[in-house]
């Protein structure tokens, strides 16, 4: 797949591995000194042409070219998470799905394109909003909706929910609940691959909402001063919860706030599958053979609120929503599979929805099946060292809930 042509802009090498500081734009100021910037409490309107690509692209040159077979896969894979995103809002709104619940409808091209380049030995790792990236990484709908409906048969035995989708055996470490939590545990996988010395790359998914806490800063500088072998993927949604990124951040382009780092970074249009494919398969490439992180942002929307209990209307206006929506990554790629002659008619892509729905009405059937964990397994994966028995006898006095008989002595076999 050809490298995407040099961004405007970035003529001088700014924002490259390197940590050169990019000069920040000129913003006309109001006078009563208030910033006057799009989205969220200021009340503008961000429109998907707000954000243009930056950052020279480097690297190896992507190597990644599907074969036609492979592009129409992957417009399946897209088609089935937005129904299944769909299905999932359904079905927690019927309360079979408990906690909190994070949709990622209109941000699919950022996980197909940005997970397809992963080799099977290399990492993931994510945030909460991940039922997008689980699906994109190979785990079957009916694992993931399972996990969902608090099922033993879901990808985490139940155990995880929405927020902590994992499966460990595709090389993913679970979605994680605390924002930015999970990023020094990426890096620290890096980290491990580099003392090792092996081959692989860690791919560190990450929303626009996380780089304003500390253990974001923390992390990327351990990162740019070892030289460790990942790729931070920045989901930018626009929106933290109801905080748009121009009103939470002194400087809204994530990708120029790497250059403390000594880290290159570029930032690329995520509703382009394609796009973004190149991108993170040059980076992880990049990321394997030369030791080097990079910070890749992905300009992308999600079309729900920041969840499930949140209409998403507040803080955004209807307009503005549409407007993305004629931006559809879907859309975008089902026009370019149509042009390449990939596929033939525009029933063709209605038969594609058409399976990949049942597929999502046989995951609901499947978790409405399964049984849940059994209660006698509540403590297991809690304590798993040999001193367990003895860190439960500990809590044991006093207990009221039955804690003794459930724990100390049916699941670490004392009774």
């Amino acid at each position: 797949m050809a490298r995407r042509k040099q961004a405007k802009g970035s003529e001088d090498g700014r924002g490259e591995s390197g940590g050169s500081e990019a000069e920040p734009e000129d913003r006309d100021e109001p006078s009563d000194g208030q910033r006057q910037e799009p989205g969220g409490a200021a009340g503008g309107h961000i429109a998907p042409d707000h954000f243009e690509d930056a950052g020279s692209p480097v690297g190896p040159e992507s190597q990644i070219s599907p074969s036609a077979d492979r592009l129409r896969e992957l417009y399946e894979t897209m088609v089935l998470i937005r129904l299944f995103e769909e299905e999932t809002e359904r079905q927690y709104k019927k309360a079979r799905i408990g906690g909190y619940c994070h949709l990622s409808s209109g941000q699919e091209a950022v996980a197909v394109g940005g997970l397809e380049p992963l080799g099977q030995d290399d990492i993931l790792v994510s945030a909460y909003r991940c039922h997008h990236l689980a699906l994109a990484r190979g785990i079957s709908p009916e694992s993931v909706m399972a996990e969902l409906f608090g099922r033993a048969d879901g990808c985490a035995g139940g155990r995880g929910g929405s927020m902590h989708l994992a499966d460990p055996t595709r090389g993913y470490l679970g979605g994680w609940g605390i924002v930015a939590g999970h990023v020094p545990l990426a890096t620290g996988a890096a980290f491990t691959f580099a003392q090792t010395d092996q081959p692989h790359a860690v791919l560190c998914e990450l929303g626009e909402g996380a780089v304003n806490e500390g253990a974001w800063h923390e992390a990327l500088n351990l990162a740019g001063l070892l030289q460790l072998p990942v790729v931070y993927l920045v989901e930018n949604n626009i929106y933290g919860m109801g905080t748009s990124v121009h009103m939470a951040s002194a400087e809204p382009e994530v990708w120029k706030r790497v250059g403390a780092f000594a880290m290159h970074a570029e930032r690329i249009d995520g509703q382009d599958l394609e796009a973004v494919m190149e991108a993170s398969d040059r980076l992880l490439r990049r990321a394997r053979e030369e030791r080097l992180p990079a910070l890749l942002e992905c300009i992308t929307y999600r079309y729900r609120g920041h969840s499930v209990a949140d209409a998403g209307t507040a803080y955004r206006t209807e307009e503005e929503i549409e407007e993305w929506k004629g931006n559809d990554p879907i859309s975008r790629f089902g026009q370019i599979l149509r042009d390449r002659g990939i596929v033939e008619s525009d029933e063709e892509l209605d038969e594609v929805r058409e399976r990949m729905d049942a597929r999502v009405q046989e995951a609901v059937e499947f978790a409405e099946n399964a049984d849940p964990p059994e209660l006698d397994s509540l403590a297991r994966h809690v304590y798993g060292d040999e001193h367990a028995g003895e860190q439960f006898a500990r809590m044991t006095p006093g207990s009221p809930f039955g804690e003794r008989e459930l724990v100390l002595e049916k699941e670490l076999g004392d009774g």
